[in-house]
């Protein structure tokens, strides 16, 4: 098999040509680096996928850095007795030995055009060398790294219905990640059952029969009813899933995330778009805000806030009734809301 060269491949003195991790294919030399092992695993997968399409009779190794011995990248790319295309994988670059160091220096300086071999480096400073001499040579470098913000994961969200074919409202978006966003790899299952089972476009009351149940749902619902001023439901809402066994602690932070955006939104002026590139949020989180900021005062607000902050202070030890403390700040967020 030839390996597909495309843009960047061995582009001689060039710059990295970096790739999404949904466009990663097969070259003679591929880099997937960064601590997102979800991303580095997709990006894998897709490789192996699109050079198996190639070629169905591919040859596979793994070797890993750490424990390698000197020759073996040589020997996995050396002619197999029947001819078969070959695609060499090398993990845990991050742990690199002397030894392989050296050979993927040599031979990254002249690959094998018929041979497939990717990199896997988690991160870190060792092997910066070689990372720079793979990116100097204009191979193909996959970046993995965390999503962090939840601006990160709607475009996340919204990529993956877009590749697929199949449609998802904005708000869906907003609650699939409200409820399964801790954990990207989550996240990723979670749009692919719903690809397969929706019949029809995704919406709020989809994610909701499919994903409804989740911790963190359940937290952004105890927050939205606290900060539009419905105490009978944000205290009802807490009160159950405290008792089917949902930690305090991230019902705290929903609640306190909302209101610190609240808080930034207030003293900035102009459109939603200009306010999102100045505070670095998503334009339609910047509306929700300003929609739900109308009518609090300072007075209210940093109320709110204070009483959070002291329930969450309780909810991490300070307080022998955690569930007390958040039932007490939920009251006064809720009338805080309701003073508008």
């Amino acid at each position: 098999m030839a390996a597909r060269s495309g843009p960047g491949a061995r582009a001689g003195a060039g710059a990295a040509n970096t790739v999404d991790f949904r466009s990663a294919g097969p070259a003679p030399v591929v880099l997937v680096t960064g601590p997102e092992d979800y991303l580095a695993a997709r990006a894998l997968d897709r490789i192996r996928r699109e050079a198996r399409a190639a070629e169905p009779a591919l040859e596979v190794s793994r070797l890993e850095a750490a424990s390698y011995g000197a020759g073996e990248i040589l020997l996995a790319a050396s002619p197999s007795l029947f001819g078969e295309s070959k695609l060499i994988e090398i993990h845990g670059l991050e742990s690199m030995n002397e030894d392989f160091l050296k050979d993927a220096l040599a031979y990254i300086a002249a690959p094998d055009p018929e041979i497939v071999l990717v990199l896997r480096h988690a991160g870190g400073a060792r092997g910066k060398k070689l990372l720079d001499a793979v990116k100097a040579s204009g191979a193909p470098v996959v970046e993995c790294q965390p999503l962090k913000k939840d601006a990160d994961k709607v475009a996340f969200v919204a990529a993956e219905f877009k590749g697929s074919g199949r449609r998802i409202d904005r708000d869906a978006v907003d609650a699939l990640v409200a409820a399964v966003g801790s954990s990207l790899a989550e996240l990723g299952a979670a749009c692919s059952q719903l690809q397969l089972d929706a019949t029809s476009t995704v919406d709020v009351a989809t994610v909701e029969k499919y994903f409804g149940g989740r911790v963190e749902a359940t937290a952004f619902k105890v927050a939205d009813a606290a900060l539009s001023g419905r105490s009978a439901q944000a205290l009802s809402t807490f009160r159950h899933a405290i008792e089917t066994g949902v930690d305090p602690v991230p019902i705290v932070a929903a609640i306190a995330s909302k209101l610190r955006t609240l808080a930034k939104v207030a003293g900035e002026h102009g459109s939603a778009q200009s306010i999102a590139r100045t505070l670095g949020l998503q334009p339609w989180l910047v509306e929700q805000a300003q929609r739900d900021i109308r009518g609090w005062t300072p007075q209210s607000l940093a109320a709110a806030i204070r009483a959070v902050a002291e329930a969450d202070a309780e909810v991490k030890g300070l307080s022998r009734d955690p569930g007390y403390a958040v039932e007490r700040a939920l009251a006064v967020v809720s009338v805080s809301a309701r003073a508008r």
